[in-house]
């Protein structure tokens, strides 16, 4: 095989007519061009079977070996009599383990003397597993390997998943094996909640090799349609709508039994643990479901609104007055610390002139103030910060580091009722980070920080690492996940 033009390692496609590679529309469209570039064009005659065949119109990603045809513009499941398509797939996957095999020797000296690195560590004397798993980059998927390698890490909502009995979709002479989906399916034929609970469980199982998460990606092609193509994506957006589409497929239930069914059956979460958005209660909501009290006052005539709002995740700004503070040790006043943050976010606020409140005694637009409480805190408390702000034209990024702690976070002080909570009922401990590692949205790289069994470990696609705490809180946090403690441990507090 030959590959020209851009040179690109990002999604190549290799032409199933010519062997050429190219790289595919979501880079720089290069394989796109070489089927257009073989179309013969046909003014005022009839295309022959002979120009037909000679027609560049089918190609293989040879990262996933899924099939894909320009001319229908969609996926291709079905095989030649000869099955040489999958003879194609089978070429490329030994190709690829021949590279990897050598590499692996190439690399096997240092990672026996590398402790961090390999999957070999000494802990408190003895040798132990690196449990870990990496997941493979399929192309600028950084932002949603630091998201699925955050949730695996959230012990209770990443165990429902992994406890679900397998779904199959298929049956008769296609039972078991491997579909290629194309948009023209419908979506019973597709599962979030099927392709996320094999990739929970592929990880943590201590295998050398990353896992590919490529049917899951496809499966977010198909219902998520702002996130197909291979281009860098906001993290944050993903895990929402990720949980979002989790919730509405969880209600609905397969094979005639409901998820909810499921969840009040086997999680042991009771009905008072739950948050209802969006229809009927489900593991998303149950872990990662609170609920918000609005509270809006007229400054002309007194006149107060109250609302409840239910979340999965609560976003803060960063105050303006630290935006310009990029590192912890920058000498330019205190640093920014995550309560400065939630205290922004609960304050009470002065809407401007472009939030005018209807004021119903008053019958017209005024001004008016408003304040957040937190009316109902979740079993995972998700915080993002907005880092990713617009000026002008351009969306840029806040990188000022924000000080946060790995034990102790006491959320009672935002609490509507904190005389109705216990001492401990309202500390959080640290689950996850995910970080974003350069200057814009569309750029840049995702990574995440965990701990799982005690041990903090740096996700990084393909590479896991074991890290320590201390780098762990010296990273730029876009997205932080706390856990309710449940044990009495530890009197710190934020």
């Amino acid at each position: 095989m030959k590959k020209r033009v851009c040179r690109s390692n990002k999604s190549p496609w290799v032409c199933l007519t010519c062997s050429s590679v190219h790289c595919g529309r979501y880079v720089n469209g290069h394989a796109k061009k070489h089927y257009e570039d073989a179309q013969i064009p046909l003014t005022n005659h009839k295309k022959t079977e002979k120009q037909e065949k000679v027609q560049h119109t089918v190609c293989m990603d040879c990262s996933s070996y899924s099939t894909y045809c320009y001319r229908c513009d969609d996926f291709v499941v079905n095989d030649t009599k000869l099955g040489l398509v999958q003879k194609v797939r089978e070429h490329l996957q030994n190709l690829e383990n021949s590279a990897f095999t050598a590499d692996r020797h190439r690399k096997r000296k240092l990672l026996e003397n590398s402790s961090l690195n390999s999957k070999l560590l000494k802990v408190n004397g003895s040798t132990t597993a690196l449990c870990a798993t990496g997941l493979r980059n399929l192309g600028n998927t950084c932002f949603m390997n630091a998201i699925l390698q955050s949730l695996s890490n959230i012990q209770q909502f990443c165990c429902y998943f992994k406890e679900l009995p397998a779904v199959e979709l298929r049956n008769g002479k296609t039972a078991g094996r491997r579909t290629y989906h194309t948009r023209s399916q419908g979506d019973n034929n597709v599962s979030l909640v099927e392709e996320f609970r094999k990739t929970l469980c592929a990880l943590w199982q201590g295998s050398q090799t990353a896992f590919s998460p490529e049917s899951l990606f496809y499966v977010v092609w198909k219902i998520m349609p702002n996130f197909r193509g291979y281009q860098q994506q906001d993290a944050h957006e993903f895990m929402r709508y990720l949980l979002d589409h989790l919730h509405l497929e969880l209600q609905g239930g397969f094979n005639g039994v409901s998820r909810s069914v499921i969840l009040q059956e086997n999680s042991g979460l009771s009905a008072s643990n739950k948050c209802c958005i969006n229809g009927a209660s489900t593991v998303v909501t149950a872990i990662f479901g609170g609920i918000l009290q609005n509270e809006v006052n007229c400054l002309i005539c007194g006149t107060e609104s109250r609302k409840f709002d239910p979340f999965l995740d609560l976003s803060l700004d960063i105050p303006s007055q630290f935006r310009n503070k990029r590192t912890k040790n920058q000498e330019n006043g205190p640093t920014c610390t995550l309560r400065d943050c939630l205290r922004s976010f609960t304050d009470l606020e002065e809407l401007d002139e472009t939030e005018l409140y209807m004021c119903h005694k008053c019958k017209k637009k005024q001004k008016s103030t408003k304040k957040f409480w937190i009316q109902k805190l979740p079993k995972v408390l998700c915080l993002h910060l907005k880092r990713f702000h617009w000026t002008a034209y351009l969306r840029n990024k806040v990188d000022t580091y924000v000080e946060f702690p790995l034990r102790g976070l006491d959320m009672k002080c935002y609490l509507l009722e904190p005389e109705n909570s216990g001492p401990e009922s309202c500390l959080y401990d640290l689950a996850a980070v995910v970080v974003h590692h350069g200057s814009g949205v569309g750029s840049g790289h995702y990574t995440a920080y965990a701990t799982h069994e005690g041990r903090w470990f740096h996700f990084n696609d393909s590479t896991v690492t074991l890290t320590d705490e201390e780098t762990v809180v010296k990273a730029k946090a876009y997205i932080l996940f706390y856990v309710e403690r449940q044990a009495k441990s530890g009197s710190d507090k934020l």
